[in-house]
């Protein structure tokens, strides 16, 4: 068995604490046993570890979180990057291939796929097994996780089985109805779809040549801009007739809206916020340094981040996506392999912004051909690399970087610094990356 975990989407649903760069996946809120926080994605594979212990992971992801992504990952899972958003069925059969063409996977090999967002019990991952040896078996080309549904959702894809066994046959495959349709499809014994697929490697690479005419990694990374932008559902369980669906009644959530998040926070409040005995039900983030004061509140959910603030009852706060999708913004904060940096102040021809190092950490030695930089050192202590040349810096120093000069820096100690970026072309784009090859230290 092998085991792809879907790391895409932005997260608009749960802004402004997510972004492009840094999606829902990546955002510490759970609390671990030591007192720190955790992602998504870290308590997943923590939990996956703990009930499939020998089973390869690899991760779909966008390139543009490769960095974000192997800071939470480590070493412990293949990445298969995307060059850009599609949709799930393009991301699992461009994984797929991966599997097969770049880890010499066979075709028979059993594949689950499961998103990195469900927030459950052990017990859920567990279930994995048994999708995977009813692949083996032949028992159907697909083989589904139904979840027992607690209320006629909206959200979610429903799945009508035949029967109330543990393992069924499907009837039919509906995608996200309306409440008044969702209570009946569970009238009809309907099971919501938790995003949970099991197939053969050589399954799904042949769907991938049917649909979107190409199946080897090569030729689907080459192609993949132009590919269908179209989920697994729709190209392929809706018009599939040997489907199964083993059912999970255990705890499920889909930690996909806000409303769904405050129900799994161990505490209401989350960074700097104040709130008097007068509040009831009232959830706050805080990625700011200033604090947030409550006072009065019912039913409310609130969150500051330098992407902006959001202020809303618990029951239109699942409804925030078409909003923010008319916000067009410079991204305000990104984690980096190294630290953090987030966005001061914007300009027509300058961009401001704060970088902070982790202790150790060094960024890629680089370039920029359409700006000129200026660091002030804030705090800490390091060494910085300018066209080979190494000199040591420390809090109260001044350096600039003109334009195409090689530079980097490395943290000796926690560093942070105050990074003017000035020209009129700033683009994230604007970079070279090189070995740092002949160094010399003064």
């Amino acid at each position: 068995m092998q085991l792809i975990l879907l790391s895409g989407g932005s997260g608009k649903r749960l802004w402004p604490i997510s972004n492009d760069l840094r999606s829902k996946q990546f955002i510490k809120i759970f609390k671990t046993a030591d007192g720190q926080y955790e992602s998504m994605l870290q308590r997943v594979m923590r939990q996956i570890e703990r009930t499939n212990a020998d089973v390869p992971i690899t991760v779909a992801a966008s390139k543009s979180q490769e960095t974000v992504l192997r800071k939470h990952l480590g070493a412990r899972a293949e990445i298969s990057f995307e060059p850009c958003r599609r949709n799930t069925f393009p991301s699992i059969t461009l994984a797929a291939a991966f599997l097969h063409d770049k880890r010499s996977v066979p075709s028979d090999e059993p594949i689950v796929v499961c998103p990195v967002d469900p927030f459950v019990e052990d017990q859920f991952f567990g279930k994995f097994v048994e999708l995977s040896r009813l692949v083996v078996e032949d028992a159907a080309s697909i083989v589904l996780m139904g979840i027992e549904p607690t209320y006629p959702s909206e959200k979610y894809g429903y799945i009508i089985p035949s029967t109330t066994e543990p393992i069924s046959d499907v009837v039919e495959f509906k995608e996200k109805p309306d409440a008044t349709t969702a209570q009946k499809y569970i009238k009809r014994g309907a099971l919501w779809n938790g995003g949970v697929f099991a197939f053969k490697l050589g399954y799904i690479l042949e769907q991938a040549e049917k649909i979107l005419g190409f199946r080897t990694h090569e030729a689907l990374l080459e192609n993949y801009a132009a590919l269908e932008n179209i989920s697994i559902d729709y190209a392929v369980v809706e018009h599939e007739k040997s489907i199964k669906v083993v059912r999970y009644a255990g705890d499920w959530k889909d930690i996909g809206t806000w409303n769904t998040l405050v129900e799994v926070m161990e505490t209401n409040f989350i960074g700097d916020v104040r709130a008097d005995s007068s509040c009831r039900n009232v959830h706050v983030i805080n990625e700011l340094d200033v604090p947030i004061v409550c006072m009065g509140l019912n039913d409310i959910i609130a969150s500051a981040s330098p992407e902006g603030i959001l202020i809303s009852d618990r029951e239109h706060s699942s409804y925030i996506k078409p909003l923010v999708e008319t916000i067009h913004q410079q991204i305000m904060f990104a984690e980096k392999s190294w630290g953090t940096y987030r966005v001061i102040d914007v300009e027509h021809d300058s961009l401001t912004i704060k970088v902070t190092l982790n202790v150790g950490s060094r960024m890629r030695y680089h370039s920029h051909e359409r700006r000129r930089e200026i660091w002030n050192v804030i705090e800490g202590r390091g060494l910085i690399v300018v066209d080979g040349d190494v000199r040591s810096i420390g809090a109260g120093d001044v350096i600039e970087l003109p334009r195409g000069c090689k530079h980097t820096v490395i943290a000796d100690s926690r560093l942070k610094i105050i990074e003017v970026q000035l020209g009129a072309e700033i683009s994230v784009d604007d970079k070279t990356i090189f070995e740092p090859r002949g160094v010399s230290k003064k």
